[in-house]
């Protein structure tokens, strides 16, 4: 299981859009969760991926906590 955090620009609905794309069917193709606001999660192949951001003035901490998924969320953080 890996935990892993990295500060954005990118507002936080264009964060959880690209983990959508990356993650979800049109992407590795991972089930998508419940999302809200701040979060949205993926599941599939053993594993599942958390994608959290919070907001600060003038940027953004995302967080993305991964089982089974590691080296694609260090992949994913490359890319915000």
């Amino acid at each position: 299981m890996i935990r892993i955090e990295k500060e954005t620009r990118l507002a936080t609905a264009d964060v959880l859009s690209r983990a959508s794309a990356f993650f979800g069917k049109s992407g590795l193709g991972l089930e998508e969760g419940a999302a809200n606001p701040c979060c949205a999660s993926f599941e599939g192949g053993g594993g599942y991926v958390l994608v959290s951001v919070v907001e600060e003035p003038k940027r953004r901490a995302v967080t993305v906590e991964a089982r089974e998924w590691e080296h694609q969320a260090r992949q994913f953080l490359e890319k915000v």
